[in-house]
């Protein structure tokens, strides 16, 4: 009886061990969708209707409102360390100065490199470009503690 019940304790011990070593994924933000991309028709759709489509962003340009973008970051935790982000994701959708659909582009990292992951434009240039750079270059400089402290 004594034997049985170390076992089970032993056994419950490790799960909840194991359970402690599992690496966890966590996701910020939003993107949207291929398919939700797809409805939007470069050259005809205004802001307004991009906002119903997609929903409004949690980032505009900063120098004018020519620019929506929309971001997604995926974080992973081990056991007691600091979230570390692994991913991030861009869907930047430019207007032109009359609130017309100009470029919408989604953009990612690999081997820690922007890339263009699809585009649709009716200009080669994207605005805000210099905004997407310093979203992409922060990748891995998050803390969390920074918005915690007092003063």
């Amino acid at each position: 009886m004594r034997y049985m019940l170390k076992t089970v304790v032993l056994l419950v011990g490790l799960v909840m061990l194991s359970a402690c070593a599992a690496k966890l994924t966590d996701s910020h933000g939003y993107v949207p969708d291929d398919a939700l991309l797809a409805e939007v028709k470069v050259g005809i759709d205004t802001k307004e209707t991009v906002g119903r489509i997609l929903g409004r962003p949690g980032t505009e340009g900063i120098i004018d409102d020519l620019g929506w973008y929309y971001v997604k970051s995926d974080y992973e935790t081990f056991l007691w360390r600091e979230p570390v982000e692994v991913n991030r994701e861009v869907v930047a959708v430019s207007f032109q100065e009359s609130g017309i659909v100009e470029n919408v582009e989604r953009f990612g990292l690999e081997e820690g490199r922007v890339v263009v992951l699809s585009r649709r434009v009716t200009t080669s240039n994207t605005r805000g470009i210099s905004f997407l750079r310093q979203l992409f270059s922060n990748l891995g400089n998050f803390n969390p503690g920074e918005f915690l402290e007092e003063n």
